[in-house]
Formats: C-alpha cells, structure tokens, sequence
C-alpha cells in the first residue's frame, strides 16, 4: 500500500522525509512555502541537494506538494488572478527542482461571476502555467466540499477543465474523502462508494485519479461543509476506509492522510489503523 500524510517542513524542506519515515510512511504530501502566505522564500542548490540526499535515504515515492491555500484561479478580479497564476508557476517550478511526482490544487472560487465564468478562467490560467513551465510533476486538481462558489464539488466540471486544458495530458485529479462527502457521497455506505467510482470513471477515467486523501469528517453527509476528523472518529466512519483501500479499482493508488497531527505521540493512529485494515 503506498501510504503517507501531510507533514511539516519546519527546519527545512528535507526534515519532512524523517517525519513521515518515522511514522510509518513509504509516501509523503508537503508544502513548500506558507500555505497561507504569497510570499516565496528562495530555495538554494544546497538545500535542493539536502532534500534529494533525504529521499534516496528514506525511500519515499510519490512526493506530493500541496499549493497554497490563497491561489484562486477562478477569480474574476484580474489582479488576484494573475497573481495567483504567478504563485501557481512558482511551485510549479519548485516542484520540478525538488523531483515532486504531484502538485495538488484546489480549483478555486467564481466569488460570483458564475460558473461558467470560473471554469474559463481556470482554464485560461492553466493553460499559461502549462505553457510557461516544463517539467515532469502532474498538476492535479482536487474535488471540494461545494462550500460557497467554490468550484470542483461534481467531476463533471472538473472533466470540463481538463477537456478544455491544451496540455490536458499533464493534469490529473486528487480525490479528498472528506469533500466528497461533505458534496454528496455517501461514502459510509457501500453504495456510496461504488457511485462514486462509477461516476468518476466514466466522466473522467480512474486513470487520471492519482492521488486520495484520507479524511473522516466532522460533519454529515451533503452539509458541503469541510473539516476533516480522525479516521472513525468522523461521520464517514472506519468500515468506509477498509472498504475503500481495499477495493479492487483503488487499491493500488496513493492514499494520502490530512487528519490532524497526534500531539507527542511518536506514532500515528490513523496510519496504524489503516495498516490493519489492509487485507494484503
């Protein structure tokens, strides 16, 4: 099973291989700067050389970047847009120096100008990044919770994105739990499940599903509320996670967990609890 979980970079890009080793990770998800910051801080070849040094220690594959939080490619006001495609290109570019498999971001908000006008707006932008930077991370786009004018709570518009992308072939889709049960699937049901990957192959193809994110909720199901929770101590509930990493059509993906982190705790629970429900 390639698992990991969301941790830090305090103290340097190259220390989050360590945390997610020692809590039991072959996989890891990061960000590389403030997530909820613009600016940027430079990354020397030094410490680009101290972060491929702690990979080839410790052996983790994917490497997943997480964009910060403030990039909204679906904005209406020109300058917010712009200087999120900007940001969008810089850990881009960041990604490929560090060798990251995927950089994931959330597809952003029309704040109003519609639907319509937000998914062309993101496919503007993404056609822009694409162009401007070559390199070998896939860009992926990540479901919502359907919250406000948030876009990307159906699969169907993040279908119409990609359609609509020229270099369509460099994106692909990371999948939270927690979102598509805050949206509309029942994932605490079987069926539930099983919609959702009926849906998701057919309007836009498992084989662009790279990336899932573990996540219980706090909230029910179709509240289009997003807070993620423990594994089984959330709505979703611990049999929807066997049933998920388990399945035959999921099971070799990357699962990658966001739930809180356990204070002085060496280990982690929600890691421990999935290495037992594997059957495998």
């Amino acid at each position: 099973m390639i698992l990991g979980k969301h941790v830090s970079i305090a103290g340097g890009l190259e220390k989050a291989f360590k945390r997610a080793a020692d809590i039991g990770c072959n996989s890891m998800q990061i960000f590389v700067k403030n997530p909820r910051g613009w600016k940027m801080r430079v990354v020397d070849n030094t410490e680009i050389a101290r972060f491929k040094r702690a990979r080839k220690k410790y052996k983790l594959k994917p490497v997943i970047v997480h964009a910060a939080y403030l990039i909204n490619l679906a904005s209406p006001k020109d300058e917010l847009w712009e200087k999120s495609i900007s940001a969008l290109k810089s850990e881009y570019k960041r990604c490929d120096r560090l060798g990251a498999e995927y950089l994931i971001f959330h597809p952003g908000s029309h704040t109003g100008s519609g639907l319509k006008n937000g998914i062309k707006r993101i496919v503007q932008a993404l056609n822009i990044v694409l162009a401007e930077v070559e390199n070998e991370t896939m860009i992926l786009l990540e479901n919502t919770a359907g919250a406000g004018t948030s876009i990307g709570q159906k699969f169907s518009v993040l279908q119409e994105i990609i359609e609509q992308v020229d270099q369509s072939a460099r994106l692909g889709v990371c999948i939270d739990t927690c979102h598509a049960f805050a949206a509309c699937y029942n994932l605490s049901k079987k069926q539930g499940l099983e919609n959702l990957i009926s849906d998701f192959d057919k309007l836009i193809g498992l084989d662009k599903l790279k990336v899932i994110h573990l996540n219980d909720s706090h909230f029910e199901c179709c509240t289009n509320k997003d807070q993620h929770a423990h594994l089984g101590q959330g709505k979703i509930g611990v049999d929807a996670f066997q049933n998920l990493i388990n399945h035959a059509q999921l099971k070799a993906k990357t699962f990658i967990l966001e739930t809180p982190q356990f204070e002085k705790q060496k280990e982690d629970d929600d890691i421990i609890l999935l290495k037992q429900l594997r059957e495998d």
